[in-house]
Protein backbone atom coordinates (compact mmCIF):
# COMPACT_ATOMS: atom_id res chain seq x y z
CA UNK A 1 0.00 0.00 0.00
CA UNK A 2 1.21 3.36 -1.10
CA UNK A 3 1.67 5.70 1.76
CA UNK A 4 0.28 8.98 0.37
CA UNK A 5 -3.09 9.21 -1.48
CA UNK A 6 -2.95 12.00 -4.37
CA UNK A 7 -6.91 11.95 -5.15
CA UNK A 8 -7.47 15.08 -7.75
CA UNK A 9 -4.70 15.77 -10.34
CA UNK A 10 -5.49 19.95 -8.96
CA UNK A 11 -4.27 18.83 -5.18
CA UNK A 12 -1.04 20.44 -4.03
CA UNK A 13 -1.33 18.02 -1.13
CA UNK A 14 -1.44 14.90 -0.47
CA UNK A 15 -3.29 12.68 2.66
CA UNK A 16 -0.87 10.16 4.42
CA UNK A 17 -1.98 7.15 5.22
CA UNK A 18 0.19 6.24 7.42
CA UNK A 19 3.06 8.22 9.59
CA UNK A 20 5.61 9.53 7.60
CA UNK A 21 8.99 10.69 9.20
CA UNK A 22 10.95 13.15 8.45
CA UNK A 23 13.67 12.30 6.02
CA UNK A 24 11.65 9.72 4.54
CA UNK A 25 11.10 9.28 0.84
CA UNK A 26 7.36 8.55 -0.81
CA UNK A 27 6.55 8.40 -3.99
CA UNK A 28 3.61 8.34 -6.15
CA UNK A 29 3.02 9.19 -9.98
CA UNK A 30 6.64 8.43 -10.48
CA UNK A 31 7.89 11.13 -8.06
CA UNK A 32 9.21 11.18 -4.79
CA UNK A 33 9.09 13.62 -2.32
CA UNK A 34 11.11 14.02 1.13
CA UNK A 35 9.17 14.39 4.11
CA UNK A 36 10.52 17.68 5.62
CA UNK A 37 9.33 16.93 9.43
CA UNK A 38 6.90 14.04 10.91
CA UNK A 39 3.85 14.18 9.84
CA UNK A 40 0.88 12.17 11.70
CA UNK A 41 -1.78 9.78 10.14
CA UNK A 42 -4.50 11.10 7.87
CA UNK A 43 -2.77 14.24 8.21
CA UNK A 44 -1.59 16.43 4.50
CA UNK A 45 2.10 16.80 2.78
CA UNK A 46 2.81 19.59 0.21
CA UNK A 47 3.40 17.99 -2.91
CA UNK A 48 4.06 21.40 -4.37
CA UNK A 49 5.25 24.76 -3.47
CA UNK A 50 2.32 27.19 -1.92
CA UNK A 51 3.23 30.77 -1.29
CA UNK A 52 1.49 32.48 1.48
CA UNK A 53 -2.30 33.41 0.55
CA UNK A 54 -2.47 30.82 -2.03
CA UNK A 55 -5.31 28.26 -2.54
CA UNK A 56 -4.75 24.61 -1.43
CA UNK A 57 -6.70 22.10 -3.02
CA UNK A 58 -7.19 18.29 -1.99
CA UNK A 59 -9.70 15.65 -3.40
CA UNK A 60 -9.96 18.79 -5.99
CA UNK A 61 -11.57 20.99 -3.53
CA UNK A 62 -10.48 24.21 -2.26
CA UNK A 63 -9.55 23.57 1.29
CA UNK A 64 -7.64 26.41 2.93
CA UNK A 65 -5.80 29.42 1.95
CA UNK A 66 -2.12 29.21 2.99
CA UNK A 67 -1.15 31.77 6.05
CA UNK A 68 2.45 31.44 5.65
CA UNK A 69 4.66 29.59 2.90
CA UNK A 70 4.50 26.13 2.23
CA UNK A 71 7.33 23.90 0.74
CA UNK A 72 6.88 20.22 -1.44
CA UNK A 73 7.01 17.76 1.68
CA UNK A 74 5.85 20.48 4.57
CA UNK A 75 3.26 18.83 6.97
CA UNK A 76 -0.14 21.19 5.99
CA UNK A 77 -2.51 21.21 8.93
CA UNK A 78 -4.20 24.01 10.81
CA UNK A 79 -0.92 25.61 11.98
CA UNK A 80 0.13 26.96 8.04
CA UNK A 81 -3.47 26.76 6.57
CA UNK A 82 -6.57 29.18 7.14
CA UNK A 83 -9.57 26.88 6.14
CA UNK A 84 -12.47 28.04 3.76
CA UNK A 85 -15.23 25.75 4.90
CA UNK A 86 -15.78 27.42 8.25
CA UNK A 87 -14.37 26.40 11.48
CA UNK A 88 -17.08 27.73 13.84
CA UNK A 89 -14.83 29.53 16.35
CA UNK A 90 -14.62 33.02 14.27
CA UNK A 91 -17.26 35.36 12.96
Amino acid sequence: MNAIIHANEKDNVVTCVRHLKKGEQVSIEGRTYTVNEDIPVFHKMAIADVEQYQTVFKYGEIIGVAHEDIKIGDHVHVHNIESTRGRGDKQ
